[in-house]
């Protein structure tokens, strides 16, 4: 199965989206995948550790993992690596690994993700998780920039919001590119991923 590849240009400041990625408590405003993260620590290298969770109706999955950020690229991208996992057994990711990229372009920032994992219920069932969860990300990533370009906040936009099809200005992820054929994703990762300590 192929690592998972979503980008969007964002009509704002590196300074901006920077800080609605990396700061954890607004990360997990925005992102689908997560409904809390919280910090727990440094490691010898400087990467943070934190928890994260995700709640499903009566159930929380939880999980841990490491995160670094680099600001200054030579050519003014910036970078973050993150791994992350759980041993929660209803989550159908486990150990993973990925990446944002941060890119100046003209009138904004390209902000691309690549990540892969280990299907928590088999390569089998993950054939069907894992357009779902591109699509999560993709879905989000466009949450992400309406609230980076417009100041709308995310929680206007709930995940019933995929239903008001006549709402032109909700988030969608047909507007982000999910694909690049005949490119591995993960090439693409920074050199600090291979730093990071499993979580």
């Amino acid at each position: 199965m192929r690592a998972l590849y979503v980008e969007v240009t964002v009509r704002t400041t590196m300074d901006r989206i920077w800080e609605l990625t990396q700061d954890p408590e607004q990360h997990a405003r925005w992102d689908l995948r997560f409904s809390r993260i919280v910090p727990t620590g440094t490691t010898a290298t400087g990467a943070t550790r934190f928890r994260y969770e995700r709640a499903l109706g009566p159930h929380t999955i939880r999980g841990t993992g490491t995160s670094l950020g680099e600001r200054h690229g030579p050519d003014g991208t910036r970078t973050s690596a993150l791994r992350f996992g759980t041993d929660d057994r209803t989550s159908p990711l486990r150990d993973g690994r990925g990446y944002w990229r941060y890119t100046p372009v003209e009138g904004g920032v390209r902000f691309v993700t690549g990540y892969d994992y280990t299907p928590g219920f088999g390569r089998a069932a993950d054939r069907v998780l894992r357009p779902l969860v591109l699509w999560m990300t993709a879905w989000s990533f466009d949450r992400l920039r309406i609230w980076a370009e417009t100041g709308v906040p995310p929680e206007r936009w709930p995940l019933a919001s995929v239903l008001a099809l006549w709402r032109r200005d909700r988030p969608r992820a047909s507007r982000c590119v999910t694909r690049r054929p005949g490119r591995d994703p993960m090439r693409d990762a920074p050199r600090s991923l291979d730093t990071l300590e499993a979580p």
